[in-house]
């Protein structure tokens, strides 16, 4: 399907670290729902679009259009987009795609939504949106990082946690630093021995919890693999019975 493309203007950009930084533009885009994403690109001598599919921070009652990006070494548009200032002009396709929205997820006592660096994004947007929550009594937002100064939304994270008082519970993961309130490793071996379980008070249950996984692909892979192998969970489809893993695929 072929992306109809739009312009997008750069109302805003905040450089976190040195690869860290969040965009903010304005454009006229189709409704979309919390937790989809769409595609920024831009043009090479007219002809050839440089594309990639980034989610929505933003709720989608918010217009002004938020993206937490990183930027990759050598990758062309993450470095284009680095390079933006307020004012310049990027493209974005007009509708937005993704089925890891709050409505596809079965009803469940524990929702837990487990995410890598920038992967953050979606569940930020459907958690300030804040629609159809109530159908799950924990919701725990889960966030790994490398280092404490990539916890870039982590004040944000806490303003909604005020928010849902105690419907929502916060947990940050640091690989490869100790930091303070924060546990040490990574998400698949922590659900493992039983460590981010014993953080929160909760436990990952299949006739209790559901898991939505999005970010770092081998971390998905891999926390797919302990939840199946030890929480007998199994993989939620949309046509089908209700299973207990949701993840994001881009396209």
């Amino acid at each position: 399907m072929m992306n109809k493309w739009i312009v997008a203007k750069v109302t805003a950009i905040k450089h976190w670290t040195e690869t860290l930084f969040t965009l903010h533009v304005e454009a006229p885009v189709s409704p979309f729902m919390a937790g989809q994403f769409t595609k920024l690109g831009f043009q090479i001598n007219n002809k050839c679009i440089i594309q990639r599919a980034y989610s929505f921070v933003n709720a989608p009652s918010d217009k002004n259009l938020e993206f937490y990006l990183v930027t990759v070494k050598g990758g062309h548009l993450s470095t284009y987009l680095h390079a933006l200032s307020i004012g310049d002009e990027i493209l974005i396709a007009k509708d937005s795609a993704g089925f890891f929205v709050i409505h596809e997820i079965p009803s469940c006592n524990n929702l837990w939504m487990l995410a890598t660096g920038t992967a953050i994004g979606p569940y930020l947007s459907i958690l300030q949106e804040g629609k159809d929550l109530e159908r799950f009594a924990n919701i725990v937002l889960v966030h790994a990082v490398r280092y404490q100064q990539d916890m870039c939304y982590l004040p944000l994270m806490r303003k909604l946690q005020q928010k849902y008082r105690e419907q929502l519970y916060i947990q940050t993961i640091v690989s490869r630093e100790k930091v303070r309130g924060s546990l040490l490793g990574h998400i698949p071996t922590l659900i493992s021995n039983g460590t981010l379980e014993h953080s929160l008070g909760l436990k990952i249950q299949r006739q209790h919890s559901h898991i939505m996984l999005c970010g770092n692909p081998n971390m998905v892979r891999s926390t797919q693999d302990v939840l199946k192998n030890t929480k007998n969970m199994k993989k939620h489809l949309r046509r089908g019975p209700p299973g207990h893993i949701s993840t994001e695929h881009y396209w």
